[in-house]
């Protein structure tokens, strides 16, 4: 994995992948009776960019958005696009497809919401509005078993802080066997959906989930690895978020006036909570800039990602401890 040394700056900001929209406005209601998947797809896309949709929750534009939710409607894989963007629509897949297509417009809510569905690092989540959407670059970390940071055969404790749907917790699971995960929030109605997601995949003999305030609960815990994608959005950035990022929990996004309230306690508490030779991962998004200023000694390491994303740093123990 490429990394960036100490305070590099980003070209391109990042507000927890806010990337596009489009442009004017047109209802669903009166439209033409596609008959074939694409062209319901084509259909719901030109919809969409004319609502001036915003885009970001695992996807970034009007055609992928309108495929997830034809393709979800219909009963369809997405490893099977090739082969059916032909097919005709039956009509109560047609019904269904227009049905999401209409709320997606009408509500500004995310696609995920709709379909309650998730990819992330190759694993389906349950998704509901108790959390965020999952789609944080950590997914590429974790695919590389957190290579080259640290040796994999050495991971046997990890901690997810704020984790939400749990999708970091359980994707590191899956990729570390022999591993066990504490997956740790401070919302209970998010770690209800943690716990579906435990149970979805089959991981409850490994992965627990955890009510701490960061590591409040977890005062005697040691880990190799503590990876987290805390609430890192600003004061005036909150205020200024599209709609559909307003459908997600506050308590997932808003991380104090600057953003770093949950990011500060993470740095300044994980030296404590790690094993000599372990590592941690933080997502901080477009809040990067003002985290290296507030901490210009702090070497972080800034990574990035082949798939895209930024905003993410790792630190040692060893720096944690020289630093503190």
């Amino acid at each position: 994995m490429p990394a960036k040394k100490s305070a590099s700056r980003k070209s391109t900001p990042k507000l927890r992948a806010v990337p596009g929209r489009a442009k004017s406005s047109s209802p669903v209601a009166g439209a033409p009776e596609p008959a074939t998947v694409a062209q319901l797809i084509s259909f719901a896309a030109e919809r969409f960019a004319h609502a001036e949709l915003w885009f970001g929750h695992g996807t970034d534009n009007a055609v992928d958005e309108a495929a997830e939710l034809v393709f979800f409607a219909a009963g369809l894989r997405h490893d099977e696009a090739e082969e059916v963007y032909g097919q005709p629509l039956k009509a109560a897949q047609r019904t269904k497809a227009l049905g999401l297509i209409e709320r997606r417009i009408r509500e500004r809510v995310p696609a995920a919401y709709l379909t309650h569905r998730m990819w992330f690092a190759g694993h389906e989540f349950y998704v509901d509005d108790r959390v965020l959407v999952p789609r944080s670059p950590i997914a590429e970390l974790i695919q590389a078993r957190f290579r080259p940071w640290i040796d994999p055969g050495k991971v046997r404790r990890i901690l997810d802080i704020g984790t939400g749907s749990g999708c970091i917790a359980i994707a590191s699971a899956l990729e570390f066997p022999k591993a066990k995960v504490d997956a740790a929030d401070l919302s209970p109605d998010a770690l209800a959906v943690t716990r579906k997601n435990i149970e979805r995949h089959a991981v409850q003999e490994r992965v627990r989930a955890v009510k701490s305030d960061v590591f409040d609960a977890l005062q005697d815990e040691r880990y190799d690895v503590i990876v987290s994608n805390p609430p890192y959005v600003g004061d005036e950035e909150l205020a200024g978020l599209p709609e559909e990022y307003r459908r997600e929990p506050a308590m997932g996004l808003h991380g104090g006036r600057d953003g770093l309230d949950i990011v500060h306690r993470i740095i300044d508490q994980a030296a404590a909570h790690l094993q000599p030779h372990g590592i941690l991962i933080v997502e901080v998004g477009n809040t990067e800039d003002v985290l290296v200023d507030a901490r210009p000694r702090m070497p972080f390491t800034w990574l990035e990602f082949e798939r895209g994303g930024g905003g993410v740093f790792l630190l040692t123990r060893e720096q944690l401890v020289a630093k503190s």
